[in-house]
């Protein structure tokens, strides 16, 4: 199928294929969160830095790497595509020498959708990928037409062969490309590919997330001329090759920001430090705005729960306003709050697999389209509730903490894919849980 960025290329949304036995988090409820959190590294940003070193030839170090199974998951893609990879003690060291192979199969890549960003890399490196459409989250679809047309007005030849992103290109050519809709995945792909194009490529409309910027600043300090990145427009000029790096990773603003919302409902004083308070502040806002106190500080930030919030509205926006990977964990706040809630989301529409679960918890929510109205109830109760995908699994363990008895919350494996040792760190604030097997979860 030629030209294939006019047809509505859609990512293929399955659960994440896993061996493990189902497993659950068992929370007692009504706890008073107090305490001191450290944000591990930001997923979001490891991944598409991890990929950047297939560009250069010889061994990169990214440090700060949180031990997640996306990262191994993308650990055992890039060891397939030949490179040498090594994940100790928080650092991941990928050495790029040798790529023996320009083919990233549907097995790993459909575990989660950050695997195709090998595509942009491999294409500017070898001329040629072969790479699966993926899969992520259970929740979808979100389509890959933007890197494809990217990538496309760069020069490449692109076909989809039997689920299958087949791309050639004797060398990419610098061009000017607009976002039709600003994507941080499709920046992201196009900045890397654009790295070893011929001349120069300016890209509007482009994400300006963090995760972006650390993303260019890696790029930079590997060699690439690259400038504008957390604007509109980034621009950069293509090098001939780039050099192996050590880089430190930034800290993770949805981990962040996920403890920043349990303790503001959790009633105590909690700060969550080794962060980037400034990547926070539509979340600061909120929390302010539904009347907890909120302090920050260098590199933390210190909330002073309430009992019951004040009920507000929260839509969510690309950056820097409030973030779609904190809109199920709003929810779960705002469900206890006194009055009435609106949460729009922008970003993803669909995105309210929580829904359903946080009302089996008691939590009073109505679906119109992409807006839960939420009315907020004194009181949680303990249930038996099945995680959906990741940001849900979330939103279920705060809305457990602040229940009354107790929650078992299962299918955890989409949790590991984004937070790391998060019964060590909730326990750390006074949480009673537990992780164990749950035997009965496939019928849950």
């Amino acid at each position: 199928m030629k030209n294939p960025v006019g047809q509505n290329v859609l990512e293929i949304v399955a659960e994440p294929q896993t061996e493990l036995p189902v497993e659950k988090l068992i929370i007692q409820g009504g706890t008073r969160l107090n305490g001191t959190v450290s944000v591990g590294g930001a997923k979001n940003a490891a991944l598409p830095v991890m990929t950047s070193f297939l560009l250069a030839g010889g061994k990169s170090r990214l440090d700060r790497v949180p031990a997640l199974n996306d990262v191994k998951t993308l650990s055992e893609l890039l060891a397939l595509l030949g490179p040498e990879v090594d994940f100790t003690n928080g650092s991941v060291t990928i050495d790029a020498t040798n790529i023996t192979s320009h083919i990233a199969p549907y097995k790993l890549v459909s575990r989660m959708r950050a695997s195709f960003y090998v595509l942009g890399p491999l294409l500017a490196r070898l001329g040629r990928a072969k790479v699966s459409l993926p899969g992520g989250c259970a929740w979808g679809p979100r389509p890959v037409n933007l890197h494809l047309a990217g990538l496309e007005a760069l020069g490449a030849e692109i076909e989809i062969e039997h689920g299958y992103v087949v791309a050639k290109a004797k060398r990419l050519v610098g061009k000017p490309f607009h976002f039709d809709v600003s994507s941080v995945g499709a920046t992201a792909q196009l900045m890397m590919a654009a790295t070893l194009a011929k001349g120069t490529t300016v890209l509007t409309n482009s994400a300006c997330e963090p995760e972006i910027g650390a993303l260019a600043e890696c790029l930079r300090q590997m060699g690439a001329r690259i400038e504008g990145d957390g604007t509109r427009t980034v621009r950069i000029e293509g090098v001939d090759s780039l050099a192996p790096v050590t880089y430190e990773n930034i800290p993770d603003r949805i981990e962040a920001g996920t403890f920043l919302i349990a303790g503001a409902m959790g009633g105590g004083e909690v700060v969550v430090d080794h962060i980037r308070p400034d990547h926070l502040d539509a979340l600061t806002e909120m929390l302010t705005r539904v009347g907890a106190s909120v302090s920050v500080l260098e590199d933390a930030v210190l909330v002073k729960g309430v009992d019951r919030p004040k009920a507000v509205d929260v839509t969510t926006d690309i950056y820097p306003g409030y973030p779609t990977d904190l809109q199920a964990q709003a929810i779960a706040l705002l469900s206890i709050a006194d009055g009435t809630s609106r949460i729009t989301d922008t970003i993803y529409t669909d995105r309210f697999a929580h829904v359903p679960e946080l009302r089996r918890l008691g939590a009073d929510i109505e679906m119109t389209a992409n807006v839960a109205a939420v009315k907020g109830v004194p009181k949680l109760q303990g249930a038996y509730v099945r995680s959906k995908d990741l940001r849900a699994s979330a939103a279920l363990i705060l809305a457990a903490i602040v229940a009354e008895g107790e929650t078992h919350v299962t299918h955890i494996h989409h949790l590991d894919r984004g937070y790391e040792q998060i019964e060590d760190k909730l326990r750390g604030l006074g949480v009673t849980v537990e992780r164990m097997e749950d035997p009965n979860g496939e019928d849950a």
